[in-house]
C-alpha cells in the first residue's frame, strides 16, 4: 500500500486488477473511506441482460476490464471459490447461491460473483470507523445491495442515496423517465465517522423567522423547550414556570444562560410553556438529505470533462469524502477511471490510493494531477504497475498486447485507439499544432512482436492515404537494417510554420523511450490539457 518516503506520504496509483492489488498491497484496517463506480452497463436492454445461456439473442455486454464481465468458466471457477472457500461467510454464501437459483447463469450473475470477492476485500481493508460508497444505477442496486448486507450486515448499512444526474429524456413515453443513480453507504461499524454535510436553507424556510427585537442579532423563530422523550432528570420548575410532562430539554445551567442572554420568551400565563429564540444568523444550514438534486451532471460544455464516459462531477465526490473523511485520512477508489475520486482527494487535503484496469485510464489520472497540481506534484504519488524496465514492458506484451500498445501511444503523448479491431494497423494518433488554428496529426504504430521492413511500408503508406502529417514506428524489438532502411526510404516532413524537418516515417524502440529518448515530432499537444478539444476533432476528423 501507499508507504512513506523520506518522511512523507507517497499516494499509489495502481495498474492492474483491483483484486490483486487489494490482496497484496493493501493491509487490513488501513483505509478510511472506500468509493467505488463499478462498471456496468446498464443502458443495454433489460431483458437481454437477462437472457439464458445458450438463448437465441446475442448475448449481453457488461463491459469492465478490458472487455466484459460475461457468465464464462472463469466466473463459474470463482463461484465454486467462493462457495467452499472457509473464509467466504455463510451469509454471502446463501446470498450468491440465491442469486444464482434467482437469475441463472447470465451476465448479472457474473458481475455480481466478480463484484462479491471485491467487496470482500474493501470491507477487510476498511478501518472500523470506515464506510464504502458503492456508486450504481437501479439495474443492479438491489442486487448489490444484498451481497453488501451480508458482508457488511444490514445494521452497517446508512443509506440509499438518490442522485438526479439528468433531466427527463425520450424513454419517458414508455414509463417514467430514468434520472437517477444509486450510491450505496455502507459503515464498517456502529461506530463510524460521519459528519452531516449542509445545503442551504430554502427562501420558504427562512421566511419562519419573522421576529425581530431589533437588537442587532436579526430575526429570529421561537422554539420549544420540551424534551420530546421523558427527561426524568430535566423535570423543573423554572421561575415559577412548570415543566412540560416530558421535562425540558436544557438543563437548569444552560436554561439559566438562555435567560440572561434574553434566548428565552415567557408565556402570559403562568401554565403556558417557555419557549426559545432561534436566531436565522445561527442556523448553519439545512443537513443534507438522501435525495441529492443540486449536483449536475458532467455536460458537453463542463470545464472538468475529459470524455470518459462514466466520468462523475467533482464536487459529488467532495461532498461523499467530506461526509465520511478527515483531512490526512486514506481514501480508496479501486475503479478509478479518470480520476475524480483522486482529485477530490487530493484537493481535500487526503492521502489516496487508485487502482485501474487499463493503462490509459492510469496515464490520463496521471496527467490529469500534473495539469492540475504542477510537475511537481509528481514527486508525492507513486504508479505501480505501469513498466519501468524492458522485461516489464516484455511482461505487459504478454500479458496483454492492447494494453502495451496503449501504453507506447502513450509514452510519447500519442492518444491511444479505444478499441483494438479496425485499427489498420495504426494504434494511436499524436497531435502537435500546425499553427493558431490547424492541427497536425502523427500516426502511431507499435509492434511487440517480429517486424518486418512491410509492416514500416504499410506505415508510410497509411499516413499517406490518410492524410497524416508524419508516421512513428515503435517497437519491442530492436530493429533491423532492413526495417531501419524502410524508415529512411519515407522522405521528410517540413513544419508549415517554422521550416523546420523531420523524418517522415521514424522508427523508436520500447528501449530507447525508456532511457529517455524522445521521438523526433514536433512538440506535442498534451493529451489531458487539451482533451475536450482532442475528442472533439476525433468526433470530426476520425483516422480511418
Amino acid at each position: 500500500m501507499a508507504k512513506k518516503k523520506s518522511g512523507a506520504w507517497l499516494n499509489k496509483l495502481y495498474y492492474g486488477d483491483n483484486l490483486d492489488v487489494l490482496r497484496e498491497n493493501v493491509p487490513s484496517e488501513s483505509v478510511d473511506l472506500v468509493y467505488l463506480d463499478p462498471p456496468f452497463n446498464s443502458n443495454r436492454s433489460y431483458n437481454v441482460l437477462f437472457k439464458e445461456r445458450g438463448g437465441t439473442e446475442s448475448k449481453a455486454q457488461i463491459e469492465a476490464f478490458e472487455d466484459t464481465w460475461a457468465w464464462s468458466n472463469e466466473v463459474e471457477a470463482l463461484y465454486v471459490e467462493l462457495i467452499q472457500n472457509s473464509d467466504t461467510s455463510m451469509k454471502i454464501v446463501d446470498a450468491l447461491e440465491a442469486m444464482r437459483k434467482l437469475l441463472g447463469e447470465n451476465d448479472v450473475l457474473a458481475y455480481l460473483v466478480m463484484m462479491t470477492p471485491r467487496l470482500m476485500e474493501l470491507h477487510r481493508t476498511l478501518k472500523p470507523t470506515g464506510a464504502l460508497y458503492l456508486h450504481c444505477d437501479p439495474t443492479a442496486s438491489h442486487y448489490l445491495k444484498i451481497i453488501l448486507d451480508a458482508i457488511f450486515g444490514p445494521k452497517n448499512f446508512r443509506n440509499e442515496i438518490v442522485w438526479k444526474r439528468t433531466a427527463v429524456k425520450g424513454d419517458a413515453r414508455v414509463r417514467y423517465g430514468r434520472v437517477h443513480d444509486i450510491i450505496l453507504f455502507y459503515s464498517k461499524s456502529a461506530d463510524l465517522n460521519f459528519s452531516a454535510q449542509l445545503v442551504p436553507h430554502s427562501d420558504e424556510w427562512k421566511a419562519r423567522f419573522n421576529l425581530n427585537d431589533n437588537d442587532g442579532r436579526g430575526p429570529y423563530v421561537d422554539a420549544p423547550l420540551d424534551s420530546p422523550n421523558p427527561r426524568p432528570n430535566l423535570m423543573y420548575d423554572y421561575k415559577g414556570y412548570p415543566h412540560p410532562p416530558n421535562g425540558w430539554r436544557v438543563k437548569p445551567e444552560e436554561m439559566e444562560r438562555l435567560d440572561a442572554d434574553n434566548r428565552l420568551m415567557f408565556p402570559k400565563s403562568s401554565q403556558g410553556r417557555i419557549r426559545r429564540k432561534l436566531y436565522l444568523s445561527e442556523q448553519p444550514g439545512t443537513p443534507m438529505g438522501d435525495v441529492w438534486t443540486d449536483i449536475s451532471p458532467i455536460n458537453s460544455q463542463a470545464a472538468e470533462r475529459l470524455g470518459y464516459p462514466t466520468q462523475k462531477p467533482l464536487n459529488l465526490l467532495e461532498r461523499i469524502i467530506s461526509s465520511s473523511s478527515n483531512p490526512g485520512d486514506l481514501v480508496l477508489d479501486p475503479f478509478c477511471g479518470c480520476g475524480t475520486t483522486i482529485d477530490a482527494a487530493q484537493k481535500l487535503g487526503r492521502r489516496w490510493i487508485g487502482v485501474d484496469i487499463t493503462t490509459l485510464a492510469v496515464d490520463l489520472i496521471d496527467a490529469r494531477l500534473r495539469n492540475t497540481y504542477g510537475e511537481a506534484f509528481r514527486e508525492t504519488y507513486e504508479i505501480v504497475g505501469i513498466p519501468k524496465d524492458l522485461s516489464g514492458a516484455r511482461a505487459l506484451f504478454a500479458h496483454s498486447p492492447f494494453e502495451f500498445e496503449r501504453w507506447c501511444v502513450m509514452l510519447v503523448d500519442g492518444q491511444p485507439n479505444e478499441k483494438q479491431v479496425g485499427d489498420k494497423g495504426v494504434d494511436g494518433v499524436i497531435r502537435f499544432p500546425l499553427d493558431a488554428k490547424k492541427v497536425g496529426r502523427i500516426l502511431v504504430s507499435v509492434k511487440g512482436g517480429s517486424i518486418n521492413p512491410g509492416q514500416v511500408r504499410d506505415l508510410i503508406g497509411t499516413v499517406h492515404a490518410k492524410k497524416g502529417e508524419m508516421g512513428l514506428f515503435i517497437t519491442l524489438r530492436p530493429p533491423t537494417k532492413g526495417v531501419s532502411e524502410a524508415a529512411k526510404s519515407s522522405g521528410i516532413y517540413t513544419h508549415p510554420a517554422n521550416g523546420q524537418v523531420f523524418p517522415k516515417v521514424q522508427i523508436i524502440s520500447v528501449e530507447e523511450l525508456l532511457s529517455g529518448k524522445k521521438p523526433n515530432i514536433p512538440l506535442t499537444l498534451l493529451p489531458y490539457v487539451k482533451a475536450q478539444r482532442r475528442r472533439e476533432e476525433q468526433a470530426t476528423e476520425a483516422l480511418f
